[in-house]
């Protein structure tokens, strides 16, 4: 029943149609968690005893980290399933994943050194962890930039895929960095689920904003892939009907 059900989905028309139906309902979903985990993390959870309110910026630069690297596995996951099966629309996720997950490492990188001028002392250092998420970013925008000089999309898929593959090996680097090398980023606080580092009324807007950003992702990655079915299916039956009714 799932492989069916995959089947189905894979289909241009039943993903468009089935993504239209999506989106309103992920947006109201996305507006509800945003409204909870910005309140609850900006005004109801308490004062750092170190940081004071500087601490409050974790609520959009963990969540973009977190979101950093699951996008580029779903990027990559997708990439070799479209290798391997040649499966357009999951070439059209691999590729539509990649400015999205660059615009999450790039507020990871931009938030972090925010937080780090008046924690650290300085907006950047040469450290595993933040030197690592800079390649990730190049990563993303080599992707970007591979996949915008080949003409023939097909080929450009396939050709991102393979870098996307290639370059996966660098997400367990950044998640493990701080453990295998001792740097200035500090060490885990949160995937710590057996004991956590952080007080609940700190980490419970902290999770919901993590499943919003995850939400949000969902919503821009619909959108995106609709967008390039719609360009790369022009020339069918399908898409004339969808803009005759436009």
């Amino acid at each position: 029943m799932i492989m069916r059900f995959l089947h189905k989905f894979s289909s241009p028309p039943y993903f468009y149609w089935l993504s239209g139906k999506m989106l309103p309902w992920l947006t109201a979903l996305l507006i509800i968690l945003l409204a909870y985990g910005l309140y609850g993390g900006l005004v109801l959870a308490p004062a750092d005893y170190q940081q004071g309110d500087s601490f409050r910026i974790i609520y959009i630069h963990v969540p973009s980290a977190w979101m950093s690297l699951f996008v580029y596995v779903v990027m990559a996951i997708s990439g070799a399933i479209g290798l391997i099966w040649h499966i357009k629309l999951a070439e059209i996720v691999s590729i539509s994943s990649a400015s999205i997950g660059a615009a999450f490492t790039f507020l990871a990188l931009i938030t972090g050194s925010l937080w780090g001028k008046p924690m650290w002392g300085t907006w950047w250092v040469w450290d595993a962890r933040l030197t690592s998420e800079l390649i990730l970013l190049f990563l993303y925008l080599g992707v970007i930039g591979l996949y915008g000089a080949i003409e023939d999309k097909r080929t450009a898929a396939r050709a991102v895929a393979i870098l996307a593959l290639v370059g996966v090996v660098n997400i367990p680097i950044i998640h493990y960095s701080v453990e295998w090398w001792n740097t200035l980023h500090q060490g885990a606080t949160v995937t710590k689920f057996d004991k956590p580092s952080i007080h609940p009324d700190m980490l419970i807007p902290l999770l919901v904003m993590a499943v919003a950003f995850k939400v949000y992702y969902g919503i821009a990655l619909l959108m995106r892939c609709r967008n390039e079915l719609l360009q790369r299916e022009q020339n069918n039956r399908w898409v004339d009907e969808i803009l005759e009714k436009l």
